[in-house]
């Protein structure tokens, strides 16, 4: 692997878990945990670009749909555990892990999107 493709990838995995610009690295992505800025307070590159729609959601869909499943299965099968126990422990992480994981996802998708100049589809207007 050469270092120029290691060096993208560090810095999309870097902006992806910390939330930062996808031009710079250095500037906030988001505002609130989920909602984003109006544009980097480092480089000044305005967000109003950014569509990331339903995806995040749908990747931390099946993402986390397999993880709380297996754990949960896990859990029951290996500690047999009460119902009540199931109950408060997905109850309380799986809300907690989809957030996380669609702030992270969500960063990703809007590297994603700026890295390769994704853009609605539009027709050519002849002239």
């Amino acid at each position: 692997m050469n270092s120029a493709a290691n060096n993208q990838q560090t810095s999309m995995l870097r902006a992806s878990l910390l939330g930062r610009c996808p031009r710079c690295g250095n500037g906030a992505l988001f505002s609130s945990f989920l909602n984003l800025k109006e544009s980097c307070s480092s480089c000044a590159l305005s967000f109003k670009f950014i569509d990331t729609g339903d995806g995040p959601a749908i990747f931390a869909i099946f993402l986390l749909g397999f993880f709380v499943l297996g754990a949960a299965l896990w859990v029951e099968f290996n500690l047999e555990p009460a119902y009540w126990v199931h109950v408060v422990l997905w109850g309380v992480m799986t809300p907690l892990l989809a957030l996380v994981i669609l702030r992270v996802l969500k960063g990703l998708l809007i590297f994603l999107q700026y890295r390769n100049k994704a853009a609605e589809g539009r027709l050519e207007e002849d002239a």
